[in-house]
């Protein structure tokens, strides 16, 4: 009869050896969630450092720019501008090699980012991400943006749950100034060197961008042109609660119009901000509209420091505002 083969348990990894599958710093890589956590712990990665990823995949950070300078426009340039560039400050240097880094409403093909022949990088906003935290998987493409081969471009993955959010990567000082362009040529310096594909990408972002302009007497308000009517819309930083009771106190008493054929008729909410929204006649510009959004801005201003009770009409008004209030993430 076979002799029975002694019961062994299997050697688990010293900590010293986790801490070299980790890497020197302690980061643990996100692999596979079936995979062995690569902190040597002999566990799956799911029931291991995986907790965590997985945690910070499903759970939303509801502002993911506050802190940021310009938090309001960031939202616009994420949610409602179709073509726009900002130069980004980053905390560190620039490595050698880097001249500069701009962030881009979007980039051709839908890349996350993109690292130009010259070095210099394009950082995408409008790109689908894959955890609750807009910041932290935009400075993860970011940081591999800076490392990138010239020339190629940045693709998507999962940032670690760990990893650095853009408030951790950029300044925090100086102006978020975006300039907003009629189309994409941005993308392509060298247009007539383009690829086919790039330049198919190109023709397409064009066909279906709106006509957009950023007033310049008020913040983080943009007048975009549509076929049957143009519009205001208007990122304001106020609490909601606060800014919807102001709104409606302005409503209520007639004084919350742009002009003559103008009327505030909702607003959208975007990663934690309200943003009010006028339609305007198709005969306004984004000139006719600087002096009355000036305007409003005064009279927002003195409403918001109103706190006496809403009267039965003011209610009435904040429930038609609300109910007419869309999410957009």
């Amino acid at each position: 009869m076979a002799k029975k083969r002694p019961h062994t348990k299997a050697k688990q990894p010293t900590s010293k050896a986790g801490a070299r599958a980790a890497g020197a710093d302690g980061h643990v890589p996100v692999v596979g969630a079936r995979e062995p956590c690569p902190c040597g712990s002999g566990r799956r990665y799911k029931a291991c450092h995986g907790r965590a990823a997985a945690h910070a995949v499903t759970e939303l950070v509801q502002r993911p720019f506050e802190g940021l300078p310009g938090e309001c426009d960031w939202v616009a340039l994420r949610e409602l501008v179709p073509a726009a560039t900002v130069e980004l400050n980053l905390k560190e240097s620039l490595p050698e090699g880097v001249p500069s880094v701009t962030l881009a409403t979007v980039l051709p093909m839908a890349w996350p980012a993109l690292r130009r022949e010259d070095g210099s990088v394009l950082l995408g906003l409008q790109n689908d991400t894959a955890s609750g935290d807009i910041s932290r998987d935009l400075a993860d493409t970011l940081q591999r943006a800076l490392t990138a081969k010239p020339g190629t471009p940045v693709e998507g993955r999962r940032a670690p749950a760990e990893g650095p959010r853009l408030q951790d990567l950029l300044a925090p000082e100086g102006a978020f100034e975006p300039v907003v362009h009629s189309g994409f040529e941005f993308w392509v310096p060298d247009a007539e060197n383009a690829t086919a594909d790039v330049t198919a990408s190109l023709e397409r972002a064009n066909a279906a961008a709106i006509p957009t302009v950023k007033l310049a007497g008020v913040d983080a308000a943009y007048w975009c042109e549509t076929p049957d009517k143009n519009h205001l819309r208007w990122v304001m930083p106020h609490p909601e609660e606060q800014l919807l009771d102001a709104l409606a106190r302005l409503h209520a008493a007639g004084r919350s119009n742009l002009g003559e054929g103008t009327r505030l008729v909702g607003s959208f909410r975007a990663h934690g901000l309200t943003v009010p929204v006028w339609d305007l006649p198709t005969s306004v510009t984004a000139d006719d509209i600087e002096k009355p959004a000036a305007e409003f801005a005064e009279r927002l201003a003195t409403a918001l420091a109103t706190d006496a009770p809403l009267t039965a009409e003011e209610r009435r008004a904040r429930g038609g505002l609300t109910n007419r209030q869309v999410t957009l993430s």
